[in-house]
């Protein structure tokens, strides 16, 4: 991955990034607030030796001390300084325990002691850390005292006093904010790293294109509403989604340059990813710029056309094929446009025979003589081969890619399925794209306040003029019905439905 790649992830997570720095913040805060404040008080020591002071012997002392000084700075922890402390301020611990909360130190090439010391009180805190020098004081004295008797030629003097303390040492909220902001944003940005290198669904045409080079016709992107009002003439002209609609009709009419095909399949790899709608809008969208247009609903198994449009299903796609009617009486105008609709029919009991067969070829070939387009709503390529089979009998195939629900290794069963039957994949649309972020395919348009057209009604408002298209579409031959109706029920005994009358 590239830098544009770590940004993109970081625009797409950034609810997590802040969510994980916010909550680093707020434990850094509490723990500040929940512990106990802890003041530390400080005091200073010089060690000196005893001599005539000469040069010589001052410089031998001050070599002798350094020396020695590192030796008197580990005697502080020990139980011979600490206990006298103990005693003295009538301490409720251990030597051990209090050594926990006394540090002596001395800086390299120096003969100073600092000696501090930790409480929660700072009066006692300063208490401890003085009564720790005297102590010391003491010790060193009677340590480096001559056995023959004398005085001690070491001497140690307390320079710099203890002193309660106005703040506390610790903790240390400020420290504590920017590691909990540090800490928070580290794995923030960790757990999105993961969760885009782990999570295989597509969210975007960055996704799209590490599975395929189809090309990209459009982005549709997801509206709330759309669930209520899933066509396009039920919302305003100029919305984002009508708009979407209108730039996927014209990146078809350059995706198929040459007009070889006519008759377009709208498919997806998954149930509910927006396959339906998309054919049903994208047939509106292409009627409103002026062609003829059919809509065929071929999902014989989950039927959805007939329920966005407000149209009867009983007769549809089924009843042309067993031949119980003919097509001509089985179109249904909608709209105030020139779209024609065939729903489905009464689902059969063999879905993917009945599609394959050379009747539902026949039909769509008269259907391609009557209109300038005609759109078929597919099954999903992954559960059932519906659609593969129709594929064949189509001059091009549009695939539905539904953002974060489908994931990138059923996109390329799908592909791979398409192009086994030699389909001609004109490319691909993403459906339910989120309207800002960096997956977002359109930027928004002002809506329209004019009042909707009704255009977008969802009944059967107009009937056939006087140009219909219908009148072009060629007299049903039913000698040539039955060749190709005999020759695929030679493959399928069992066709739908049973019992029916063969026409004579």
């Amino acid at each position: 991955m590239d830098l544009r790649d770590y940004l993109r992830i970081l625009r797409r997570s950034w609810v997590l990034i802040v969510g994980t720095t916010l909550a680093g913040i707020l434990i850094g805060g509490g723990t500040s607030v929940l512990t106990k404040p802890t003041y530390t008080a400080e005091t200073q020591l010089f060690v000196a030796i005893q001599n005539s002071g000469s040069v010589q012997e001052l410089q031998q002392g001050n070599t002798f001390s350094q020396a020695r000084v590192q030796s008197y700075v580990r005697t502080v922890e020990s139980p011979l300084v600490l206990q006298p402390v103990i005693d003295t301020l009538g301490l409720a611990m251990t030597a051990e325990e209090l050594a926990g909360n006394v540090t002596a130190s001395t800086d390299l090439n120096t003969v100073l002691i600092s000696i501090s010391a930790s409480d929660n009180s700072p009066v006692r805190a300063a208490a401890i850390a003085q009564s720790v020098a005297d102590s010391l004081v003491r010790v060193v004295d009677n340590l480096e005292r001559p056995k023959t008797g004398g005085t001690s030629p070491v001497s140690l003097s307390v320079i710099k006093p203890a002193v309660a303390p106005v703040t506390p040492s610790a903790p240390h909220t400020r420290l504590n904010l920017l590691l909990g902001l540090l800490v928070g944003l580290a794995l923030g940005v960790v757990g999105a790293v993961l969760r885009t290198t782990l999570d295989s669904r597509i969210r975007g045409e960055a996704d799209l294109r590490q599975v395929t080079k189809v090309p990209l016709l459009g982005g549709i992107s997801f509206d709330q509403d759309a669930t209520r009002k899933p066509l396009l003439t039920q919302g305003e002209h100029q919305s984002q989604r009508a708009e979407s609609f209108r730039q996927l009709r014209t990146n078809l009419q350059f995706a198929n340059v040459s007009g070889r095909a006519k008759t377009l399949l709208v498919t997806s790899s998954l149930p509910g990813e927006g396959k339906s709608t998309t054919a049903t809008n994208l047939a509106i969208a292409i009627a409103q710029a002026g062609q003829t247009v059919c809509l065929i609903d071929a999902d014989l198994r989950r039927p959805m056309v007939n329920e966005y449009l407000g149209l009867d299903r009983n007769a549809g796609l089924t009843t042309a094929l067993v031949g119980e009617a003919d097509v001509n009486d089985l179109l249904q105008p909608w709209g105030d446009d020139n779209l024609y609709v065939l729903t489905s029919g009464r689902i059969p009991p063999n879905p993917s025979e009945l599609l394959g067969a050379e009747v539902m070829h026949s039909l769509i070939m008269r259907l391609e003589q009557a209109f300038d387009t005609v759109i078929i709503d597919a099954p999903p390529l992954l559960p059932v081969t519906d659609a593969a089979v129709l594929s064949q009998h189509v001059g091009g195939v549009l695939i539905v890619v539904g953002t974060q629900k489908v994931r990138q290794h059923d996109l390329e069963k799908s592909l791979m399925a398409l192009e086994m039957v030699g389909a001609n994949v004109l490319g691909a649309v993403l459906n339910r794209l989120p309207p800002k972020g960096p997956d977002a395919y359109s930027y928004g348009y002002y809506a329209s306040e004019e009042p909707k057209s009704s255009s977008g009604s969802r009944a059967n408002r107009s009937g056939k003029s006087a140009d219909s298209p219908l009148e072009r579409v060629p007299a049903f031959d039913r000698d040539e019905f039955d060749r190709t109706l005999y020759e695929s029920e030679s493959k399928t005994a069992n066709s739908f439905p049973k019992g029916r009358n063969r026409p004579s």
